[in-house]
């Protein structure tokens, strides 16, 4: 653990060492304490995602969510956005400009319990809508499908109260599942995406998608049977 902090420390020093003037000390614990701000925004997110889903259970006997994953960006990727749009690395420009530095991924069963959980989300009073864009009604041309949220979620310190913000991204288990295996095959070492992959993959994510409409209409038919 100790080597791990120690090479943190390191590397954190030299992407530090161009950009926001000041001592390189200061800059780095202002990185770090946004970092765990934004860190603490995430176990906001999921909290209340956590809390939607337990009143699901109790209410109508079942969960939405099967399965969430949080991840904070890293300082190389970081860099790298700023440095694509040519900004400075700073934590005034990482807040300012950067809306994807925490995520959340809620993975649910059904499609409809995406809308379900957006809606029940965004319709809480602490929290802002900045962005949305739906790619599962209008899915990305190599046949990506998500719905992205970026929010504002108030976290609570000591002193004072931030908005930080995090993006979301909410899809079925079939969008998980090829969107993490397409990621493996596109980025994969030693290979050459080739466009027969690319439209071998997008054939697969219609196949996802079908999977999706059927097991949407086979629930479908359980609530009438149930209502019944």
């Amino acid at each position: 653990m100790r080597y791990e902090r120690d090479e943190y420390q390191r590397r954190v020093r030299s992407f530090f060492r161009e950009g926001d003037t000041g001592h390189i000390s200061d800059r780095i614990m202002k990185f770090e304490n946004l970092m765990a701000y934004y860190r603490c925004a995430m176990m906001e997110i999921e909290t209340k995602f956590n809390v939607l889903n337990e009143e699901f259970s109790l209410h109508y006997d079942r969960n939405p969510i099967n399965g969430m994953k949080s991840r904070l960006k890293s300082l190389y990727s970081i860099s790298e956005k700023l440095k694509s749009r040519g900004l400075d690395l700073s934590v005034e420009a990482i807040e300012e400009n950067l809306n994807d530095i925490a995520g959340v991924r809620v993975v649910c069963s059904f499609t409809d319990d995406v809308y379900l959980l957006r809606d029940a989300l965004l319709g809480q009073d602490d929290i802002t809508l900045i962005c949305e864009k739906d790619y599962i009604k209008n899915p990305k041309p190599n046949g990506y499908r998500s719905l992205h949220l970026i929010v504002g979620v108030p976290i609570f310190l000591e002193h004072e109260k931030r908005i930080m913000k995090v993006e979301i991204q909410l899809r079925t288990i079939a969008m998980d599942t090829w969107a993490s295996l397409e990621h493996q095959l596109r980025y994969k070492k030693n290979i050459d995406y080739s466009d027969s992959m690319a439209k071998e993959l997008l054939h697969c994510a219609n196949i996802s998608a079908e999977l999706d409409s059927r097991m949407d209409a086979l629930r479908s038919i359980t609530l009438k049977d149930r209502k019944h």
